[in-house]
């Protein structure tokens, strides 16, 4: 039987920062320039003579981050030379942060953070061209803010769901869009198992992971292995590497031993200046202009709308449907009522979302008359389902469109005991179902009215003539 081993990860997370231009040159920051080496200059490829200078809008990006998750800003600050040789570094050293990072400590999502720092990004390489590799200059130079957990984190699932609040947390903050599938956010995982909860295991760090699902089954596979190689005596196996993840075999593999600090040989670079950041930004007034963040809105709308907490995530991780759904519920006011409109919302608008991309958000006032007239029993629930799968294609009053398509709700129970009856005459087995003491089978009759009626027919009152006419 295998023993149980305790699970210690940390994670290292790269993030591209939004700004006009690179972190050391003037050449333009843009993702999503196509064409290769046509944002670059004699700084960002390391011609002799060029002299970088500091991009003030990424360390202030940098600094928002620590504000937002509580943590110590420093006043001094200095950038240092990452020393090693590969064909995506011009330089032949990465200018990067080491003994003074620009923020350290602080607490995202029950996670405490080692530091954040500053660094340029390195150039892409292109191995798909056989024989042969390619280089593109264009991300090198580009700001690139590096976080560093503490290793507190205990599952695969912990670290994705930390990996994900804090790429929500940098897109409210507006510091970096935090693609994975672009590359604006990437990943590294640390990982160690031990049979001693108080005791560390050997460290491995995994790389190449593109999407925080990909990262938990990394974590989950190097746990895995890592608890056979000790069950079976075979602990002095795991070294301190490098391993790489293969998202279509879903398995690790080594690529190289892992280096020490001391290998890369630091030191300050001179030819930028030290930083006093107190002297240079306004820290009260950047704390200010924080945004509501993410668990903050969490909790606001918890406490203002009662609302599903699966329906809140919804709200927080798209803010356009999120800020949507506000002036929805300022309108209606009532919480029952923002509870339903959130229902029609989750559930409908966004089941719509996910089959036909031309739907779009309706206008506030029309989202509003239609859930006020699912209150007041106008339309049945089936008929505002079908509404509303009309107005996010073409944005028109509910009202107008139920009475053209006849889904005002027939309250006049003479007419509708009339539809009730004949269903009643031609259902004979499912009738004597029911008086056998098969209740549900009432909702038979319900279902084969609702569709005689067109989906007019007020669902309660067929419910209780029906009962009434077979008692």
């Amino acid at each position: 039987m295998s023993k149980q081993y305790y699970t210690t990860i940390g994670l290292e997370i790269h993030a591209e920062l939004n700004t006009n231009s690179k972190m050391f040159c003037g050449c333009i920051n843009n993702p999503d320039e196509k064409t290769p080496n046509i944002n670059i200059c004699p700084v960002c490829m390391a011609h002799p003579g060029t002299l970088p200078v500091i991009n003030k809008k990424a360390v202030e990006n940098v600094i928002k981050v620590g504000l937002a998750i509580k943590a110590n800003i420093a006043d001094f600050t200095e950038f240092d030379r990452k020393n090693y040789f590969y064909p995506d570094i011009p330089k032949s050293y990465q200018i990067s942060q080491y003994k003074f990072p620009i923020v350290s400590g602080g607490n995202l999502n029950g996670v405490d953070i080692t530091r954040i720092h500053l660094e340029e990004d390195t150039a892409t390489s292109k191995h798909d061209k056989g024989d042969y590799s390619l280089v593109d200059f264009n991300r090198a130079g580009v700001p690139l803010m590096e976080l560093v957990t503490e290793p507190v984190i205990h599952g695969a699932k912990q670290a994705g769901d930390f990996g994900r609040e804090l790429q929500l947390l940098l897109k409210y903050l507006g510091v970096s869009n935090a693609n994975m599938e672009k590359g604006e956010m990437r990943v590294e995982l640390n990982i160690s198992i031990s049979d001693d909860l108080h005791k560390l295991g050997t460290k491995v760090e995994v790389k190449n992971i593109n999407s925080f699902r990909a990262m938990e089954r990394a974590a989950e596979y190097e746990i895995k292995r890592m608890s056979k190689l000790l069950d079976e005596g075979k602990g002095e196996e795991i070294v301190q590497e490098t391993r790489g993840w293969d998202e279509n075999k879903q398995i690790t593999f080594s690529q190289r031993r892992k280096e020490n600090a001391n290998d890369y040989r630091y030191f300050p670079d001179p030819d930028l200046p030290k930083l006093f950041l107190n002297d240079l930004f306004d820290m009260e007034l950047l704390k200010k202009e924080l945004p509501e963040l993410p668990e903050t809105k969490r909790n606001r709308y918890r406490n203002d709308y009662g609302i599903k907490d699966e329906d809140i995530e919804s709200y927080i991780i798209d803010q356009e449907l999120g800020s949507w759904f506000e002036k929805v519920s300022l309108s209606l006011k009532e919480k029952e009522l923002i509870k339903t409109a959130s229902n029609y919302i989750t559930s409908d608008y966004l089941g719509l979302k996910k089959i036909n991309l031309e739907v779009r958000l309706p206008k506030i006032e029309n989202f509003v008359e239609l859930i006020n007239m699912v209150n007041e029993s106008k339309v049945s629930s089936r008929g505002a389902k079908d509404i509303l799968a009309m107005i996010v294609i073409k944005d028109e009053s509910p009202i107008k469109i139920a009475e053209e398509k006849g889904l005002i709700q027939n309250h006049d129970e003479n007419a509708l005991k009339e539809i009730v009856q004949k269903i009643i005459d031609s259902n004979p087995t499912v009738v004597a179902t029911y008086k056998g003491g098969k209740e549900n089978a009432i909702m038979s009759l319900v279902g084969q009215i609702m569709k005689e009626s067109k989906g007019s027919a007020n669902p309660q009152m067929v419910q209780k003539l029906l009962k009434e006419l077979l008692s």
